[in-house]
């Protein structure tokens, strides 16, 4: 998977600048079977960073701008009558990685449709089930500044994604960087330079090797400890959830592998504790008015077990 990972940041860096860590979150995602909550600001480039990831996989890619008019059937599909006979119309949602754009500003009907198919891997639609492609992988954007007009996602959905990555302004010599890639007035960089670069067989190999690494006693308690530890911290009104433990181990496994290594070293679970729990954690009001943050809590708790060694 190291060598694989590699090549795919390779490709992906021919048109976007200086998230090398986040194409490896992103990979790492789409191996272990999860699905990634991405915020940030407007612009920096988490379409154009889909979609190149997308082309580099050799996978579908679509984009849904969601909005507050939006209903479940215009992400999901629907049926229609075409001669004489009902046929099913697919939506958006039967793609291979879905960039779901400020996942926030649809009402909650539609945010379920959407992370119902997430959890099950297939949507219902007029009594009939159908299953989504393989591999699935929803990147959803948020953006952390404009809450006014927005419907939340609640905490029982956001403990649903994998990861929740952060996505900041670039150093100034990244910035540059981006100038010299924009050579067409105001429009995008082409992905014409992004080359399809993986096959589905090494998808599936990865994956199994993911679910091949392996995990000693000390590290799996590690992991419980973690997970229990967040909901013990006095600014913590709701903390992790057993499925928490589960995807933070998968996190693990897939840290393992980048690092080129066949089983999970505490140092893996501590490195993807933060994107993992960082969206789990639900603050008391207190907490929350001396401007502590779900960061801040990961944090403290990381720093009350005891790592292994």
């Amino acid at each position: 998977m190291r060598d694989l990972a590699n090549r795919v940041r390779a490709e992906v860096e021919t048109v976007v600048v200086g998230q090398s860590v986040l194409v490896e979150h992103l990979l790492a995602a789409a191996v272990v079977g999860g699905h990634v909550l991405l915020e940030g600001p407007p612009g920096t480039a988490k379409t154009l960073l889909a979609n190149a990831l997308a082309r580099a996989l050799d996978v579908e890619f679509r984009r849904v701008q969601f909005t507050p008019d939006m209903l479940p059937s215009d992400l999901t599909g629907t049926t229609a009558l075409r001669g004489g006979e009902l046929v099913f119309r697919p939506g958006p949602v039967f793609t291979n990685i879905l960039l779901a754009d400020e996942i926030n500003r649809t009402p909650p009907k539609t945010q379920a449709a959407l992370l119902e198919a997430m959890q099950e891997r297939q949507v219902s639609i007029d009594g009939e089930t159908h299953p989504l492609r393989a591999p699935f992988l929803v990147l959803a954007t948020q953006n952390p500044i404009e809450y006014e007009g927005t419907y939340p996602l609640p905490e029982a959905q956001l403990d649903r994604f994998l990861f929740k990555l952060e996505l900041g302004y670039l150093p100034e010599s990244d910035e540059i960087a981006i100038l010299r890639l924009a050579h067409r007035g105001v429009s995008p960089p082409s992905l014409d330079s992004v080359n399809a670069i993986v096959r589905p067989e090494e998808l599936e190999a990865a994956r199994q090797e993911v679910d091949a690494t392996a995990v000693s006693d000390e590290v799996a308690a590690f992991v419980v400890a973690l997970v229990r530890k967040t909901r013990e911290l006095p600014s913590v009104e709701l903390g992790a959830s057993p499925r928490a433990a589960v995807h933070l181990l998968a996190a693990g496994r897939a840290f393992a592998r980048l690092a080129g290594r066949d089983f999970v070293t505490p140092d893996d679970v501590v490195d993807a504790a933060r994107p993992v729990l960082r969206h789990r954690l639900v603050l008391r009001p207190e907490a929350e008015l001396e401007r502590y943050t779900t960061e801040d809590a990961v944090g403290a708790a990381l720093a009350s077990v005891p790592v292994p060694r």
